[in-house]
């Protein structure tokens, strides 16, 4: 092949460079179009709660460990007995998933709780005050704390109040931020599966792509709310191979990103997804769905770039190809948020708002979970404006109005 066809690759798993786009070297726009990617959603931003270690680089080996000196070279079989749950420590949960994240918060919110009540009580709802006082809460840790403050201090439930003074989307947008990522979480599994039928956007978008950590807080919380198991739940709504990829989904076995990316192995995988797709008259879709659910997100960065360097094809247009319906969904929410996870939620944005009508639930919740990350909504805005040539803000106006438009333009500004 010619090398100059092709600019020099990155090292295997690493995650997208500076700048925008995260692929640079297959005919990608050119860089430094939208501030740099943020680390991982389901990871902590360094320095922020909950306390942990300085996180190296995505899907580098922990310095003095795998692999020891003498390694095999690249292109060698793989190493005998590997799992992709074999190296590094695991994650710590998200901000605001942690049961006791709002005792890590110094600020007193007795401020902005007593703004909130001011805009419920009495006769009438202050919208704008209301609106004003929820959408400047920093983080998910705040606003839990917020919350506990409000109810304190007041003895009435916040939540409880802005259920009986709002209503419609906006009364459900107030409350996903009230809920914090967490308990907003398991209420949209426990709304996915409830009654006839399944929601299954809103059931891949929470739980696909999460860490392991993040997965067993929302299984915990889960209980807590409803009294019920989440993995059984789930299962019990879902059949045949969507319910095992499932399994392997809710299992929680996810490499952790502190696990190297082993060039041997990754050409191993390569090869598995290959002939377990386009070599096949047959689909293998239990292989594919195992192996993407269970690598972590440099492993399948990794594996999207050997792919599509050996292939001239992408992952994600492997499984458009091969795939319909339900695991077509989830396996490509996985490679899209492991690969670029900016673009990913630009497109779950897009896509709730695209064609006639607007996913009103897809895109409030959309909203609600890159608004708590604010380095990274600034990620999602640029990636919006480069792939959908639009302001964010702009669009949403665009596609709702009232009190609903309102609260989501704040939360993205």
């Amino acid at each position: 092949m010619n090398n100059q066809q092709y600019p020099a690759q990155p090292p295997y798993g690493a995650p997208p460079p500076q700048g925008y786009p995260p692929q640079q070297q297959w005919g990608a726009p050119p860089p430094g179009q939208y501030p740099p990617p943020q680390q991982q959603w389901g990871a902590p931003p360094p320095g922020q709660y909950p306390p942990q270690q300085q996180q190296q680089q995505w899907g580098a080996p922990p310095p003095g460990q795998y692999p020891p000196p003498g390694q095999a070279p690249y292109g060698a079989a793989p190493p005998p007995a590997y799992t992709p749950q074999a190296y590094g420590p695991p994650a710590q949960p998200s901000p605001g998933y942690a049961t006791n994240a709002a005792m890590y918060v110094p600020t007193d919110m007795n401020g902005a709780a007593i703004e909130l009540r001011d805009s419920m009580k009495g006769f009438g709802t202050n919208e704008a005050k209301l609106i004003k006082a929820l959408a400047q809460v920093p983080d998910a840790p705040h606003v839990l704390k917020l919350r506990q403050t409000y109810n304190e201090r007041f003895r009435r439930d916040l939540l409880k109040d802005i259920h009986g003074e709002t209503s419609g989307y906006f009364r459900d947008t107030l409350e996903a931020i009230v809920r914090g990522p967490l308990e907003q979480d398991a209420h949209l599994v426990y709304n996915a599966v409830k009654g006839l039928g399944t929601k299954e956007v809103l059931l891949d978008n929470v739980l696909c792509g999460r860490s392991n950590a993040d997965l067993n807080a929302i299984k915990q919380a889960y209980h807590r709310a409803y009294g019920r198991d989440l993995a059984t739940e789930v299962k019990a709504d879902l059949s045949m191979k969507t319910l095992r990829m499932y399994e392997f989904i809710l299992a929680a076995q996810r490499a952790e990103e502190s696990a190297p990316v082993i060039p041997q192995q990754i050409d191993q995988d390569v090869l598995t997804l290959y002939h377990a797709t386009e070599a096949k008259m047959s689909l293998d879709q239990i292989a594919v769905s195992q192996l993407l659910t269970t690598r972590s997100d440099g492993q399948i960065r990794a594996i999207n770039q050997a792919y599509l360097h050996k292939y001239k094809r992408s992952l994600d247009d492997v499984i458009r190809k091969e795939f319909t319906g339900h695991m077509e969904h989830a396996l490509r929410v996985y490679i899209g948020r492991a690969v670029d996870r900016a673009k990913a939620d630009a497109d779950e944005l897009e896509e709730s708002m695209k064609g006639l009508g607007t996913r009103e639930d897809i895109l409030l919740n959309a909203v609600v979970r890159v608004h708590w990350d604010r380095a990274h909504l600034q990620q999602v805005k640029g990636a919006y404006r480069q792939f959908h040539k639009a302001d964010l803000a702009q669009r949403i106006k665009g596609e709702t109005k009232g009190d609903f438009e309102k609260i989501l333009v704040a939360l993205v500004q």
